[in-house]
């Protein structure tokens, strides 16, 4: 796998990379060595995080795990993105999408299906035009953490969404 490591307000040592390349590095035995693993370390506060994006033909398998330190922090993010890969194996390589992402062994080992998505509700509601921040007041009127509606600005399908810190963020769809 290759590798590109940046740090936010932290400085990224050889401690930390050779931490990233052995626990990041477990995952090697499922890409291919072209796939690229993106790192990013920040700190803020007490709060020691790490975020790896993996792009794959189609997918984009990503985990962040947050902590006190940021070696413990590296090691639950590579369990999180092994058990991902494990779980949803079936599903990001269905019909060769991302195959040639994965080595042969991946591809040829069966892994459990029994946590498949099963879709238990669906919702039909009228997409008013309004604007983010009307959306956002929704959102929190109905106590979710998303809602979907329509820019009355774009006229198009838009959806926010809160984030950590009661901060919001904003889905511009293109399609």
């Amino acid at each position: 796998m290759k590798y590109v490591i940046t740090g936010r307000n932290i400085e990224v040592t050889e401690g930390l990379k050779s931490a990233i390349y052995e626990k990041i590095g477990k995952l090697e035995k499922y890409f291919n060595p072209d796939t690229e693993a993106v790192v990013t370390l920040s700190v803020e506060k007490e709060r020691q995080k790490i975020e790896v994006t993996i792009p794959v033909k189609g997918n984009i398998i990503r985990a962040e795990q947050i902590s006190s330190d940021m070696y413990v922090s590296i090691d639950l993010v590579e369990e999180i993105i092994e058990r991902q890969l494990k779980k949803y194996k079936n599903k990001i390589t269905d019909k060769k999408h991302a195959g040639e992402s994965f080595t042969a062994e991946f591809m040829d080992k069966d892994y459990d299906e029994d946590d498949s998505v099963k879709i238990v509700r669906t919702k039909r509601f009228a997409v008013k035009p309004m604007d983010a921040e009307e959306a956002c007041i929704q959102m929190e009127l109905l106590g979710h953490n998303f809602f979907v509606f329509r820019n009355a600005d774009t006229d198009e399908v838009n959806v926010v969404y809160k984030r950590k810190g009661n901060t919001y963020g904003l889905i511009e769809p293109e399609f």
